[in-house]
């Protein structure tokens, strides 16, 4: 049987911790070492991203994120421009290992309006 995209959005939100925007904030104000990925395409995150954020691209993700992660209890915020890529990005994250990662199920531009 043939999964829909989205089933296979649904499945991962079962599995990872999905935050909105305000509580994500609030769980990146309250961390010392949080890190937000943005998992948009490069060009997306050149015209506009989040300051402080870290771009990897979704399907460039496991082999970058040690660049950046070596902890695997870091607290790590995925987002994207629309959230499924961010919740799928959290799911690799989580089968890697990480232990503390949250998927911001927000708009792009509900975010850059909490985060700044």
């Amino acid at each position: 049987m043939i999964k829909t995209a989205g089933e296979l959005i649904n499945e991962a939100q079962n599995k990872i911790k999905c935050v909105d925007v305000i509580s994500a904030k609030t769980i990146y104000d309250d961390a010392n070492n949080a890190v937000i990925i943005d998992v948009r395409e490069s060009s997306n995150f050149e015209n506009s991203h989040l300051k402080g954020s870290i771009n990897i691209p979704r399907g460039l993700l496991e082999f970058q994120i040690e660049k950046h992660c070596e902890n695997s209890e870091t607290i790590i915020l995925t987002h994207c421009a629309a959230g499924p890529r961010a919740t799928f990005a959290a799911l690799t994250l989580h089968n890697m290992g990480y232990s503390n990662v949250h998927a911001i199920s927000a708009t792009y531009e509900e975010i850059k309006s909490v985060f700044g």
